[in-house]
């Protein structure tokens, strides 16, 4: 069944929390007024086209990027909203000859401090991370030689082996075939229910997302709410959105947006 399908009736934990909060870079504002919160168990969607923000807010997410205005609050333990973060293929520079276990060991790093030479625990819990992922037997292939398919596992794996809560992906599918993005969706979906991962995923391409997420929100298009999925994706409310006709109808049982 997608994950969009499903439903939950208990309440779940907060996990991280924007309130009113303004992203942007020195004085210019990128995003506004964000209120939303992540929790645990959630699997998020956020779309929108390029240069509306998404890495931004993923930044924001991750503690890497300080609001200008507003709050984020992170809730509970430090470990309840530890995130594993899986950047675009193409911002990862390949000029040395790293293995791929080299590459998600790296994911260690944070747990076991940058100065401290990973250990057996490390390497048996990089190439866990790697069997996760499907690929375990190219741990000790070049990561420079992989197929794109094959670098974005090694880089989930290397988010996987950092024990995360919250894995976060920016845009996991750029630049694949359909057989590609759907695998890779499947995985992430996989990674979701077996690992009990709350998922955020970014793309700027729409039906790539909706027939996996729960909830899902819109950049570039007006107000930010996180929408359950059902709510977002209705003709009523994207041509609302997008001041355009659009169909969504059922194809092999996924929702697809028509354009």
């Amino acid at each position: 069944m997608p994950a969009g399908k499903q439903t939950h009736g208990a309440p779940r934990a907060p996990l991280i929390s924007f309130e009113g909060v303004c992203l942007g870079y020195g004085a210019k504002e990128v995003l506004t007024d964000l209120r939303f919160t992540i929790h645990q168990g959630d699997y998020i969607g956020i779309v929108g086209p390029n240069g509306a923000g998404k890495t931004t807010l993923l930044k924001a997410v991750l503690g890497v990027t300080r609001p200008i205005r507003g709050r984020v609050t992170r809730h509970g333990e430090r470990e309840a909203h530890r995130c594993g973060y899986v950047p675009q293929l193409n911002t990862i520079d390949d000029t040395y000859p790293l293995t791929v276990l080299d590459v998600v060991l790296m994911g260690r790093y944070p747990l076991i401090g940058l100065m401290r030479r990973p250990g057996k625990a490390d390497r048996e819990r990089a190439l866990h991370a790697l069997e996760q992922v499907g690929i375990a037997d190219l741990a000790p292939r070049l990561f420079r030689d992989l197929s794109g398919g094959q670098r974005q596992r090694a880089l989930m794996a290397r988010a996987l082996a950092s024990d995360p809560s919250i894995l976060v992906l920016d845009e996991p599918t750029n630049d694949m075939d359909i057989a590609g993005e759907r695998a890779t969706m499947e995985l992430i979906d996989r990674l979701h229910h077996k690992n009990s991962l709350t998922v955020l995923v970014v793309s700027h391409i729409l039906n790539v997302l909706v027939p996996h997420v729960r909830r899902i929100a819109f950049l570039g298009a007006g107000d930010f709410r996180l929408l359950p999925i059902d709510e977002a994706i209705t003709e009523e409310h994207l041509e609302r959105l997008y001041q355009t006709p659009i169909t969504v109808t059922v194809v092999d049982g996924r929702r697809v947006v028509l354009w």
